[in-house]
């Protein structure tokens, strides 16, 4: 038994050195001291290292492609009634979302920026709409209004000036003559447009598309079928495979398309989320880029799926972008540059993923080890040098040689 503990005791790494033999000196204290508050410094920059969460980022192929995806807006336009505003979406494949009203919400504005109104909600679910109205001839002979031309096989009463401008809609024409429908006559659709001339409109909802290349803008527009998503004035329509809004029912075709877009977001927000268009202004009236004309205010995104997990294993499938900004001067008389707000978006085919955790236990002990381990070791090194050169040092002194 003794002849083991005489061998484990030859295996001690740590010889013990009699305190008679040790020699203490100032310069020894002095960088005890330091490395002890270097030590401490680094232990607690690592402590909160290891109680911060981390965000881990990778990146993958999306294969999510197929699914809808929600875009969430609230854009202001300074100058621009209601009335004259309204909000188209089409995709890469063709399919097109005219007038979208389901729920979005307009605020009329004063010219200084006041509220007219609460705003209106239209809320009628994310399914494509039929905007004709249903049949209103009755089994009693019920008076059927006139479509002008524009009646289907299932559609043959217009009893609205709205039933008229989608019957239109539906047939491709442009709604040129409102004066001359005696629907729209009657419940005084020009004298509506013109009422609200000068006042602004905020406009903010949600709209679900396909995840798929898209546009959207409000005002008016006539552009080749594509990936946008507009913001325009005046009903658009469908003719052939050119997407085109009338500018023919307003009083004034100068439009001011002063805006600020106070939200722009493609589907569920996560933490630390940047969204480069949120806040931006423009002020048609002082832009560099516009010098005062009217004209296609055009917002190019690249978006960019993402997913991002907490701690707690929840998940938030989300996107995030950059933009690309132009601005086309109007061309009116030629049918070109239509003005409107456009915002052109188009898919990466690679999916961000962002995933919260917590350093382990173990790395932080192993960066405590390193710390403590470290220091001690550089701190010897240097008394040793200090000391060793004093001690030369002294020793020539001694021997009367000047260094």
């Amino acid at each position: 038994m003794d002849g083991v503990l005489n061998k484990l005791k030859n295996l001690d790494a740590y010889p013990k050195v009699n305190e008679d033999f040790f020699t203490r000196t100032f310069s020894g204290g002095v960088i005890t001291v330091v490395s002890s508050l270097v030590m401490l410094c680094l232990f607690f920059s690592e402590l909160s290292l290891w109680l911060r969460m981390n965000t881990i980022s990778e990146l993958s192929v999306d294969s999510s492609r197929g699914e809808m995806m929600d875009i969430n807006f609230d854009i202001t336009f300074h100058k621009l009634p209601c009335a004259w505003t309204s909000l188209d979406a089409m995709d890469i494949s063709g399919e097109m979302h005219l007038d979208v009203d389901h729920d979005v919400y307009k605020k009329r504005l004063q010219a200084d920026g006041t509220p007219i109104d609460e705003g209106t909600k239209h809320s009628i679910g994310p399914e494509n709409i039929d905007l004709m109205s249903k049949d209103k001839v009755d089994e009693n002979g019920t008076a059927c209004g006139s479509c002008y031309g524009a009646q289907t096989a299932t559609q043959q009463c217009c009893n609205s000036c709205d039933e008229v401008r989608s019957a239109y809609r539906k047939k491709g024409w442009a709604f040129t003559d409102p004066q001359g429908i005696e629907q729209c006559a009657q419940e005084g659709f020009s004298k509506a447009l013109q009422e609200q001339a000068g006042e602004g409109c905020h406009m903010w909802g949600a709209i679900s598309i396909n995840k798929e290349a898209a546009f959207a803008h409000p005002l008016p527009c006539c552009e080749q079928g594509g990936w946008q998503c507009p913001f325009r004035t005046w009903q658009s329509f469908q003719q052939g495979n050119m997407h085109v809004h009338d500018l023919v029912p307003f009083p004034d075709k100068n439009f001011d398309l002063s805006h600020t877009i106070t939200k722009l977001t493609f589907g569920t927000g996560y933490p630390g989320q940047q969204n480069p268009l949120d806040g931006v202004f423009i002020n048609q009236t002082t832009s560099s880029a516009s010098q005062a004309a009217t004209g296609m205010w055009q917002y190019f995104l690249k978006v960019v799926p993402t997913m991002y997990s907490d701690v707690r294993n929840k998940t938030i499938h989300s996107n995030q972008y950059s933009v690309t900004e132009h601005f086309k001067r109007a061309e009116i008389q030629q049918g070109q540059n239509m003005p409107g707000v456009f915002f052109f978006y188009d898919l990466s085919p690679i999916k961000v993923q962002y995933r919260e955790e917590y350093k382990s236990f173990t790395h932080f002990l192993t960066s405590v080890c390193a710390i403590v381990g470290g220091v001690f070791t550089v701190s010897g090194l240097i008394d040793s040098f200090i000391y060793h050169g004093q001690k030369a040092i002294k020793k020539k002194v001694d021997l009367g040689k000047q260094i």
